[in-house]
C-alpha cells in the first residue's frame, strides 16, 4: 500500500472513530431530564436565564446563585435557544466537549507522533471509563476538561511544533475561558514548567523562540480577554445595582468560591492519596497499560524526548496539586486523562499487540460479562436482597423487571464479544462490551429511572393532585423539583433555613387558602402539619414528598430545623 493509499485509509479510520463516538456519546439524549446533583442545578439556571433574559448573573429560584461562573449556564441556555428543548439541550455542552477533547487528543497525537497514534490515543480516552460516564452527564467538569484540552493543545503544539503564536494565542484564550467555566482554567499554564525544563537541558525538538517577548505578552493578553470582559461586567452590574444580595454574590463567587479553593477546601474531605485509585480504576481500561508504558517512559526520558515530557509531566504535577487540598473529587483529575493517553501514544500499537494485554482483555470481558448477567439473573428472580431494595426505594414497581432485563443484556453483551473476537483480539472484545454497556445504559435505564431520579414523576403527581390553576409552593425543595414543577410556582428561598420557609409558605397559603397548597419534604413538616389531612406525593431523589392545604396546618406551630435527610446523597445514582 502506497503512502497516499495509507493516509486515506487512515482518514477513513478516523472519521469511522469519531462517528463510533458520536453515537455512544449522543445515546440516550432527549430521553432523560437533568438528573441530580449538578444537572438540575445548572439547568434550571440556565433555564432562568432564558425566561428572564438575565444571562449575567445565575438564579436559582429567587435566590442569586454564586457557586459557579455561568459558562455551563450559558452554553445550556443557547442550546436551547438553538433546539428549543431542554432535554436535548442541557446534554449539547457536555457533547461538545467530548468530542472536542477527542479532536485534539488525536490532533496532537497525529502532530506530534503519526496518525495512528492519535487514533489510538483518542480511542483509550473515549473507552476510559470516567470520561464516558462524565461526558454523557450535564456537569461542569466535561466543559472544563475540554477548554483545558483546548489550551493543551495550544501551549503544545507552540513547544513541540512552533513557534506557532496562532496555536498558543488560542491555548491561552481557551484558558480563560476555562477561568469563566469553574476558575481551574490556569491550569494549563503548568504546561510551562516541563517546557522549562526541556529548554534549560537543551533537548532538542523544543521550540525556542527569541526576541519574542510581546508575542509572550499578547499569550496574557488572550487569556485575561474573557476573564476580564466577564468579570468586569459582573463588578459594574452589582455596583449599579448596589443591594446587599448583589454584594454577597460577588464576594461568594469572586473570594469564597474561587480565591478561597486556591488556599483552602471546605467539601468532600478525602486523603492524600484519593486519586490513586482513581487513576487506577475510573480510567480503566487505559490503565491497563500503566504497567507496559512505565519503562518505554523511563526510556524515552532518559534519552531526551520532550514528547513524553511535557504531557507526563503535566499530568504528574496536576495530579499532585489537587492531592494537596483535603476538599477532593473524582472529576477534579479528569482533564489529565487525554494528557496521560497522549504521553503513552507512541506506545499504544506495540503495546496493545503484546499476548498478555489481549488475553487480560480478554478474560476480564468474559469474567466481568458473566457476573453482570448473573447479577441480572438473580434479581430476576428475587435473590437479590439489595436489587429489591433498590426497586421499592426507587418506587419502581413492575419497571424493576426491565432494569434487570438491561443488566442481563449487559453481561451477555461482554461474554458475545468476547467470544467473537477470542483471545487474540481480547481488547476488542472488551470495548465491544463497553459499547454494549453504554448503549444499554443510555437507551433503557434513561427512560426507566427518570421519574425517580429527575422529580418529574412527583412533579407531575403533585400538579395533578393542586389541579392545572392552583399555585404551589415549594418548601425543602431540590432544584429538580423546581425545575420539573408544572404550573403556577412559587418558592421561599433555596438557601433560607426549612423553618423559615414553612412559617412564609404558610403564611403566602393562608392568604388565598382555595388556590395555594404547600409541597415540602417530609422531615420540614415535623409535628405542625396534621398528615391525614395531608396527602404523600411520593418518593423521588430518595426522598419523600407531601402537600397540603391551609386546613392541615396546626397553628402556632414552627417545625424545628431538619437537616437530617441532607446526609443521603443527592446524586441519581444507583443504590
Amino acid at each position: 500500500m502506497n503512502a497516499p493509499q495509507a493516509m486515506s485509509r487512515e482518514r477513513g479510520g478516523w472519521i469511522m472513530f469519531m462517528l463510533m463516538a458520536l453515537l455512544l456519546l449522543a445515546a440516550g439524549i432527549g430521553l432523560r431530564d437533568p438528573w441530580p446533583s449538578d444537572e438540575p442545578r445548572f439547568t434550571l439556571a440556565a433555564k432562568q436565564m432564558v425566561e428572564s433574559g438575565d444571562w449575567l448573573f445565575p438564579h436559582r429560584g429567587r435566590e442569586l446563585y454564586s457557586d459557579k461562573p455561568p459558562m455551563l449556564m450559558w452554553m445550556e441556555a443557547a442550546a436551547y435557544k438553538a433546539t428549543g428543548e431542554w432535554r436535548i439541550a442541557f446534554l449539547l455542552p457536555s457533547l461538545f466537549a467530548a468530542l472536542l477533547t477527542l479532536g485534539l487528543t488525536y490532533d496532537l497525537g497525529r502532530r506530534l507522533w503519526n496518525r495512528r497514534a492519535g487514533t489510538l490515543a483518542a480511542l483509550a480516552v473515549l473507552f476510559a471509563f470516567q470520561f464516558m460516564y462524565q461526558m454523557k452527564r450535564a456537569q461542569i467538569d466535561p466543559l472544563v476538561t475540554g477548554w483545558i484540552t483546548l489550551a493543551n493543545w495550544g501551549l503544545l503544539v507552540h513547544f513541540l511544533r512552533g513557534p506557532n503564536w496562532r496555536a498558543f494565542w488560542i491555548g491561552c484564550f481557551a484558558a480563560g475561558l476555562g477561568v469563566i467555566t469553574k476558575g481551574v482554567g490556569v491550569l494549563a499554564f503548568l504546561m510551562f514548567v516541563p517546557y522549562l525544563i526541556a529548554r534549560l537541558r537543551g533537548w532538542e525538538g523544543v521550540t525556542r523562540t527569541e526576541q519574542s517577548g510581546w508575542r509572550w505578552l499578547l499569550g496574557l493578553v488572550a487569556f485575561l480577554v474573557p476573564v476580564l470582559a466577564w468579570g468586569l461586567s459582573v463588578l459594574a452590574v452589582a455596583r449599579a445595582k448596589a443591594t446587599p444580595e448583589y454584594a454577597s454574590y460577588v464576594n461568594d463567587l469572586f473570594f469564597h468560591q474561587t480565591a478561597g479553593r486556591v488556599t483552602g477546601s471546605w467539601s468532600h474531605p478525602q486523603p492524600f492519596w484519593y486519586f490513586v485509585p482513581i487513576v487506577l480504576f475510573n480510567w480503566f481500561p487505559l490503565s491497563l497499560l500503566y504497567i507496559g508504558a512505565a519503562p518505554r517512559w523511563k526510556r524515552d526520558l532518559q534519552a531526551g524526548e520532550p514528547r513524553v515530557l511535557l504531557p507526563l509531566l503535566w499530568s504528574a504535577i496536576v495530579v499532585v496539586l489537587f492531592s494537596i487540598p483535603v476538599g477532593k473529587r473524582d472529576v477534579y483529575v479528569m482533564p489529565v486523562l487525554p494528557m496521560l493517553a497522549l504521553a503513552m501514544a507512541p506506545y499504544l500499537e506495540e503495546l496493545m499487540a503484546e499476548r498478555w494485554l489481549r488475553l487480560t482483555a480478554f478474560l476480564l470481558a468474559l469474567i466481568g460479562g458473566c457476573i453482570i448477567l448473573g447479577a441480572g439473573v438473580w434479581a430476576t428472580f428475587g435473590h437479590f436482597p439489595q436489587a429489591e431494595a433498590f426497586v421499592q426505594r426507587r418506587e419502581l414497581g413492575e419497571l424493576g423487571l426491565a432494569l434487570w432485563t438491561m443488566i442481563i443484556a449487559i453481561g451477555a453483551g461482554f461474554i458475545a464479544f468476547a467470544l467473537a473476537f477470542g483471545a487474540r483480539r481480547g481488547l476488542h472484545g472488551l470495548y465491544g462490551g463497553l459499547a454494549v454497556l453504554w448503549l444499554a445504559w443510555s437507551f433503557c435505564s434513561y427512560p426507566l429511572l427518570n421519574d425517580s431520579n429527575s422529580a418529574r414523576g412527583v412533579m407531575e403527581r403533585a400538579r395533578a393532585i393542586a389541579g392545572r390553576d392552583a399555585e404551589i409552593g415549594l418548601v425543602g425543595w431540590k432544584e429538580q423539583n423546581l425545575l420539573m414543577a408544572q404550573g403556577p410556582t412559587r418558592d421561599f428561598g433555596f438557601l433560607a433555613p426549612r423553618p423559615q420557609q414553612y412559617v412564609e409558605a404558610t403564611q403566602w397559603q393562608a392568604q388565598v387558602p382555595a388556590q395555594r397548597w404547600v409541597f415540602i419534604i417530609a422531615p420540614a413538616m415535623g409535628e405542625c402539619v396534621d398528615r391525614k389531612k395531608a396527602q404523600r406525593v411520593g418518593v423521588a431523589n430518595r426522598r419523600e414528598w407531601w402537600m397540603f392545604r391551609s386546613d392541615a396546618v396546626i397553628a402556632k406551630c414552627v417545625p424545628p430545623p431538619s437537616d437530617d435527610d441532607d446526609n443521603a446523597p443527592d446524586d441519581g445514582s444507583p443504590g
